[in-house]
């Protein structure tokens, strides 16, 4: 399956955690901007972090829109989250609900949930049915965590 993730970060922890699934997974990786060429691929897994009250990153501000134009139908999306489950309990990875929200209204299918067990935070909108959106990430509260997860998150995916 043609693979690709689009990613947006500022501080380099998204692109980081990016960089780590596309090595596993063996596909491309490409920042936002490009979202475009998201037509060009199967499965197409895109990564954000969110900021302040629950905002996507802002790479992605100009991006959604371009998203908003591009064929989805039939592809299939994942969610990469990152956030701060501790500093932003309230608003926990609230950023990966307005891409799947965009990809869901473009037709796209959605894979790799994941589960909100060892987590704690009070709320988030990235939650349906009891499921995270897509694969969660806190580098600054669960980084040991972390590689457990990308490698439990791919095997979903495949």
């Amino acid at each position: 399956m043609k693979t690709c993730i689009f990613y947006g970060s500022s501080t380099g922890v998204t692109e980081g955690i990016a960089n780590r699934v596309s090595k596993l997974l063996s596909c491309n990786i490409l920042k936002c901007s490009e979202i475009e060429k998201a037509k060009d691929y199967d499965l197409v897994i895109l990564a954000t972090s969110t900021w302040g009250d629950g905002d996507l990153q802002g790479d992605w501000d100009n991006a959604l829109d371009k998203m908003k134009n591009v064929d989805l139908n039939g592809k299939k999306i994942a969610l990469i989250g990152i956030g701060d489950q501790d500093g932003y309990a309230d608003t926990f990875v609230n950023g990966i609900k307005t891409l799947h929200d965009v990809a869901k209204n473009k037709g796209a299918t959605l894979i790799g949930t994941t589960s909100t067990n060892g987590y704690s935070f009070s709320d988030s909108t990235a939650i349906e049915n009891g499921m995270f959106l897509g694969l969660v990430i806190d580098k600054n509260n669960q980084s040991d965590l972390t590689d457990d997860r990308i490698k439990n998150w791919i095997d979903s995916l495949q």
